[in-house]
């Protein structure tokens, strides 16, 4: 079984250059490729199976990031063609933009070249970066990979990907109990409990209003819009993060609880676009509970 642990880090400045030249190479490759991928079927009908590596000489610039995350940028877009032709309805590959405030890539272990030990993690090019580890790893855990990414307010944030053996064992089921999605309360249980959900999003929607509309009054590309831009983002984390943390809880309640959970099985993207309630949908994150509920329940 697979298993990732997220943990901040603190890269000086040196660090936070090349980690922003390694987010622009991924994309500059990741958008190249899929453009020449798209120019070249269609002037031949064929599929083009083209490499980071037949980029670099034209490009030097790309010699001084990570191979390995330009390599998983071309996995990325493997995938995303692959997604593409097995559902039409998830639609063609995008190019990756600019203006996107979160940034990411992704590198493989391999011999060695990553290591987490002493308040620091060894990372390709990076060197020595250091992480705020609030949780141990088992020793018998292998690294596999890490997604190293930068949120909107300019955080550092190392998701490091382990692989484990893990034998399940038989268990005959005693405690059930279902979940029926409510759009208010996130659920009601089968005996009447409500999960009484406290809805953050609105709770701080004013505040997020007022502070949007001080952030389309400023001049783009000035400094008190990068400074607001960067609050209203705080605003969103926060938020964000008071909805996870109560999601976690709930669902390892739960977990601990019970045997079997049965929920409905419902399409949340349909019902927040079809059925106009995308706050209210987007604010509870039943989707986000129903996945955290899954992986706990295996475990």
């Amino acid at each position: 079984m697979n298993k990732a642990f997220k943990f901040r880090i603190y890269p000086n400045e040196k660090q936070k250059i090349l980690l922003a030249k390694t987010f622009g190479c991924v994309r500059f490759v990741y958008n190249r490729m899929l453009a020449d991928r798209i120019e070249h079927y269609k002037e031949t009908g064929k599929s083009l199976n083209n490499t980071p590596a037949q980029y670099k000489e034209e490009f030097e610039w790309l010699k001084e990031v990570d191979s390995l995350a330009l390599a998983n940028a071309q996995l990325n877009l493997n995938n995303a063609y692959k997604n593409f032709f097995r559902d039409k309805a998830i639609g063609f590959p995008n190019f990756k933009s600019r203006k996107s405030n979160y940034r990411s890539y992704k590198t493989n272990y391999v011999n060695g070249n990553i290591k987490l030990e002493h308040g620091y993690i060894k990372l390709p090019k990076l060197k020595s970066v250091k992480i705020k580890q609030h949780r141990d790893v088992p020793r018998d855990y292998k690294l596999k990979s890490v997604t190293i990414s930068r949120t909107p307010t300019g955080k550092y944030f190392a998701s490091i990907l382990y692989e484990y053996e893990y034998q399940v064992e038989p268990v005959e089921p005693e405690i059930f109990i279902g979940l029926d999605y409510s759009m208010k309360e996130l659920f009601v249980s089968s005996d009447g409990i409500s999960a009484e959900y406290p809805r953050y999003y609105r709770q701080a929607l004013a505040k997020l209003k007022k502070e949007q509309r001080k952030l389309t009054k400023c001049q783009k590309g000035s400094k008190n819009r990068k400074k607001q831009r960067i609050k209203v983002a705080k605003l969103h984390e926060k938020v964000a993060s008071q909805r996870k943390d109560f999601l976690h809880k709930l669902s390892r309640q739960i977990t601990n609880a019970v045997d079997v959970v049965c929920i409905e099985d419902l399409n949340m993207k349909g019902m927040s676009q079809a059925l106009n309630f995308g706050k209210s949908v987007s604010d509870n994150g039943f989707g986000l509970f129903a996945s955290m509920l899954d992986y706990k329940l295996r475990e």
